[in-house]
């Protein structure tokens, strides 16, 4: 009788206090693989921004958010299936992900069959906010046009001639093709493209005909390292000795882990995303204090953009009012927030997350293992004409 009497008391607490409301979100990203540090780190920076932007108590709305992980392995196959199973098994308000621009490309058409909406961050291709977007893909991170745009101003000018070295798929592809349009733009000659294998490790024949390309050539020249991944191309190119030819090595901006081959190379400009110490914001100023404290060391390149993407996330089923995907797509477009690197805006005609960018130059200082990206300029928003390609 007292079973019953117990086990009909639990029934009516669990009718008067139901269990909270939850709002699940998938991160489909790849944990495993050559990118797994840029993965490890937007996953940190995803969690940091939805408790930064709910004040730590990651509710909005009074439900409580919750994270299913999904890795992708870096196969655009595996990246498409799970983005089925996270929006049709799980049920899903929406997908955040993934770290590939190839993974990217097979997830889109996954969102607008399931008509559910895929952040994307912190993949780059051009063609993921461009041929390939449908109306429910949004981008936190940056993409090919704007790291294009801020190296070639960085870098380019009258008088200045350039080389290309890419990895062969769509981040390196969209890449190029948005650098070589900006850098017109500056009065600078692009002369030679350079494709090889995103594995590759020898960089010798693709040096040498980079060199021969370049080096009859009078004025400045400079050679463009696009890359993403391990491999170190710039570190193994500049011991090959390009200044015997008068040629300069420039890059991006990259994870801290990569800016070693940097200090190699003293002066040397280019644009970058992130680098912890350049923005100056309440945000930033957060987000420097929690990850030294809890993981003693700075946030990375791909922090902020997961933390970007969090602070998204929160702003849009706040100002939505619920997850249905119509009212997030509503909230979404033109929405502006504020993010480890100052104000965002998703741009209403292609939903591409507008943003500052940072010309640098590198600067080696005592007690740094790396080279250091030193701010020269912020390039705003409203510096860079970003091209709208859909």
């Amino acid at each position: 009788m007292k079973t019953f009497l117990a086990a009909g008391i639990a029934a009516a607490l669990a009718i008067a206090c139901p269990a909270q409301a939850e709002i699940t979100i998938a991160h489909v990203y790849g944990k495993t693989g050559p990118f797994e540090a840029y993965a490890k780190q937007s996953h940190v920076g995803l969690e940091m921004g939805i408790e930064y932007a709910t004040g730590g108590t990651w509710e909005v709305n009074g439900e409580k958010i919750v994270i299913i992980e999904k890795d992708t392995q870096l196969k655009p196959d595996i990246g498409k299936a799970l983005l089925e199973e996270a929006y049709g098994d799980d049920d899903v308000a929406l997908a955040v992900g993934p770290v590939s621009s190839g993974v990217a490309l097979a997830m889109l058409p996954v969102a607008e069959e399931y008509e559910k909406i895929l952040i994307v961050e912190p993949a780059v291709a051009d063609s993921i906010t461009g041929e390939n977007w449908n109306r429910y893909v949004f981008r936190t991170g940056r993409n090919s046009s704007q790291d294009a745009i801020s190296n070639a101003v960085a870098i380019g000018g009258e008088g200045v001639t350039v080389a290309t070295l890419a990895q062969d798929y769509a981040f390196g592809r969209d890449g190029v093709a948005a650098f070589r349009e900006a850098l017109e733009a500056t009065g600078a000659t692009l002369a030679h493209e350079e494709y090889v294998p995103t594995d590759t490790t020898d960089f010798t024949a693709a040096a040498e005909r980079i060199f021969t390309a370049l080096k009859d050539i009078e004025g400045e020249k400079k050679l463009w390292i696009i890359w993403a991944g391990g491999g170190n191309p710039m570190g193994k190119i500049n011991a090959m000795d390009p200044g015997r030819y008068g040629i300069e090595i420039s890059t991006g901006g990259n994870i801290l882990a990569a800016l070693t081959a940097y200090k190699e190379l003293p002066g040397m400009e280019g644009a970058t995303y992130y680098y912890y110490e350049i923005p100056q914001n309440e945000v930033n100023d957060w987000l420097v204090k929690e990850h030294m404290a809890r993981f003693d060391a700075p946030p990375d390149f791909f922090t902020a953009g997961g933390m970007a993407a969090g602070i998204a996330v929160v702003e849009a089923l706040k100002k939505a009012g619920s997850f249905d995907t119509e009212d997030l797509i509503a909230a979404m477009e033109g929405m502006e927030w504020e993010t480890p690197k100052g104000r965002m805006v998703f741009r209403p005609e292609d939903h591409q997350a507008l943003q500052s960018m940072y010309h640098f130059k590198t600067v080696v200082k005592d007690g740094v293992d790396y080279g250091v990206p030193e701010l020269v300029r912020e390039l705003t928003i409203e510096d860079m004409d970003i091209p709208i390609r859909n």
